[in-house]
């Protein structure tokens, strides 16, 4: 199992009142998480495509800020979680230029990940008349299948769709060394799984809670993925699943910076704004928010496998299971609301106790899948 981390620009209300900087100083200090993820051994860093939603992201344009972290980092791979290929949202021509770019910015070390933005408040600030909000599933399966086309096609054939079109060009610049990243689509029930391992994408499991989850999930998309027809050069077989995670020195001030850190309020704006998820059974509606994490919280949620928090032995144990489960990535949400110096000292642990233990391969996962299609 590998690893990797999540950015968004998590600007809540309460730091954006008492730090007149906020938005700069979060954006800033996250390019430093990926940099020190990728000192620490971590192979993925995902950063969010969001819009209009004030207090849970404003991470808005993620290829400026992968563009930068190319740059600043050498080894982990940088990837779009998501890019947002809906022609309404980001043409699909721009979006084929930006992945080829980040792609040569970076030496190869791209991931493009897609899907249809969070929930009703940013689908319709870019799609105001629509009623349905699966009229967006139309336009991404319309529009995904023709990225491969525009990378590996000298001269690309054009398209003439429902939702956009476009007339034969040339779609410069071409990917990196031939072949094409890896594909990935941000899937959030078991229908979706197995829609994207037809198409040989991996799935960015950003819905998936708890290990008990992963059941139907490798149901759904490993069965799937064996008769693939895939729509770019290779099948990325990849499930990659996300998970709270604060690792200490010692147990007892893990659980501490897990009970200061806020974390009711991040999952309380996750269920206002994603109003698309599955609202689970205790879940109140916003503006009322989910008690505070006490102690006795924390340690339920470690226990029911909901949150990963410990010193560095329990941590690993913990990822074990993810690895167990059959996770082939395991990606953890950076920022939670916890303190710089903290965040940064959780990926430090992790890299030097737990990803040694357990992600023995060298190579990245999808960089043998796309050398294989490259052969």
């Amino acid at each position: 199992m590998e690893f990797g981390l999540f950015v968004q620009g998590y600007v809540p209300a309460a730091r954006a009142k008492a730090e007149p900087q906020a938005e700069h100083n979060a954006l800033l200090e996250e390019t430093e998480y990926v940099i020190q993820a990728d000192k620490s051994g971590f192979k993925y860093a995902w950063a969010s495509e969001h819009h209009f939603l004030e207090e849970y992201s404003h991470l808005s344009a993620n290829d400026v800020f992968l563009g930068y972290l190319a740059h600043a980092t050498e080894r982990i791979h940088l990837g779009s979680g998501i890019f947002n290929p809906l022609p309404q949202v980001n043409h699909p021509v721009k979006v084929a230029e930006k992945v080829a770019m980040l792609d040569h910015l970076s030496g190869g070390r791209f991931e493009f990940g897609s899907g249809r933005g969070a929930g009703s408040h940013e689908i319709l600030g870019f799609l105001p008349g629509i009623t349905d909000m699966n009229h967006t599933k139309e336009i991404w399966e319309e529009t995904i299948g023709e990225f491969p086309k525009m990378w590996l096609q000298e001269e690309y054939e054009g398209f003439q769709g429902k939702h956009w079109s476009l007339p034969p060009r040339k779609i410069l610049p071409k990917p990196y060394r031939g072949s094409h990243p890896g594909m990935w689509y941000a899937a959030g029930s078991p229908s979706s799984y197995a829609m994207a391992a037809k198409k040989g994408l991996g799935v960015l499991g950003f819905s998936v809670q708890k290990i008990s989850d992963m059941e139907w999930v490798l149901e759904s998309y490993k069965g799937a993925v064996k008769d693939a027809e895939p729509i770019g050069a290779f099948v990325n077989d990849n499930v990659m699943v996300t998970s709270t995670a604060i690792c200490a020195e010692t147990s007892e001030k893990a659980r501490q910076i897990a009970v200061n850190g806020g974390l009711n309020y991040l999952q309380s704006l996750l269920f206002r704004y994603h109003d698309t998820f599955p609202r689970p059974e205790g879940i109140p509606e916003w503006p009322e928010l989910i008690p505070e994490y006490t102690e006795e919280i924390v340690d339920l949620l470690i226990s029911e496998e909901l949150m990963i928090c410990g010193n560095p032995d329990e941590v690993l144990q913990q990822c074990k299971r993810w690895e167990q489960a059959g996770a082939d990535q395991l990606s953890f949400g950076l920022p939670i609301g916890i303190p710089y110096e903290d965040t940064l000292n959780t990926i430090k642990l992790i890299g030097e106790h737990v990803i040694p233990q357990i992600d023995t391969d060298p190579v990245h996962r999808t960089t043998r899948f796309r050398e294989a299609a490259r052969a």
